[in-house]
């Protein structure tokens, strides 16, 4: 499902945090949010998952203005994941996961037999099903972002919203939590710290810089060494190699003038 996202204005204590804004995700893409610490991306991510109301400007998913829903219906349609995203204290995996039925239950709030077969689904698409007995205390750091993640995917939205998710993973962990996300075809816009991260799994990217949407694309139109330079302040270069990765190399000196 298409997101969209037009004439986004955010303040915070009264300050502008966020400018004019706007940006598309089609169904099933991957949008990369990248952009310097303090650019606006996580602000931008708590207004599409409504945790953040925008002063003007209009978040779409199908058609719907998401802040025009209440919000159990707007959580029918749009999942977060969030860095660190902490889990209820004492729960097992599985009771974890099936939180994320909450916004489809009726007024008795009583699983079905759809509320199991998506929590069931959504533990085996991410790897955790052995895991469903185990409390998330006794999980590493990157077995517990597959428990947030399934979470989410039992609410089977129509967008995933992605809050610096592969944060204090290592590598393999990064990896394999992206190349998961990208297996399950969720319409996803996710905030993306590492550019080479962003550059291989993403299909499009958006720059912010300064609270404004800068660049916006492809991956390779995205990430010009001009734009690497003057957002970023490094000599870098993004380039498609032989094995079709799109990677991003730094020079040796990233602060020097390009």
């Amino acid at each position: 499902m298409r997101l969209t996202v037009n004439g986004l204005h955010v303040t915070l204590d009264g300050a502008p945090v966020l400018h004019d804004v706007g940006l598309d995700v089609e169904p099933g893409q991957i949008v990369g949010l990248v952009g310097p610490n303090g650019s606006g991306k996580s602000t931008l991510l708590r207004s599409v998952y409504r945790s953040r109301r925008p002063v003007a400007g209009v978040v779409e998913v199908g058609g719907r203005d998401l802040w025009r829903l209440s919000t159990r219906a707007a959580a029918r349609y749009v999942a977060a994941v969030l860095q660190d995203g902490a889990g209820a204290g004492g729960l097992t995996v599985a009771e974890t996961v099936a939180l994320g039925r909450t916004p489809h239950h009726g007024m008795l709030g009583r699983d079905g037999e759809s509320d199991r077969h998506a929590v069931a689904a959504a533990m085996e698409n991410c790897g955790i099903a052995s895991l469903a007995g185990r409390g998330l205390a006794s999980l590493s750091g990157g077995e517990r972002q597959r428990v947030l993640l399934a979470r989410a995917l039992a609410q089977t939205p129509e967008l995933l919203v992605l809050d610096e998710l592969t944060n204090h993973l290592d590598i393999r962990a990064r990896f394999e939590l992206l190349g998961l996300i990208r297996e399950t075809g969720v319409t996803t816009l996710a905030a993306l710290h590492d550019l080479d991260l962003a550059a291989r799994f993403c299909d499009r990217l958006v720059v912010l810089h300064r609270g404004r949407a800068v660049a916006a694309g492809p991956v390779l139109d995205a990430l010009t060494p001009g734009l690497l330079h003057e957002v970023f302040g490094v000599r870098a270069r993004a380039e498609r190699h032989p094995d079709g990765v799109i990677r991003v190399t730094y020079a040796v000196d990233p602060l020097a003038s390009a």
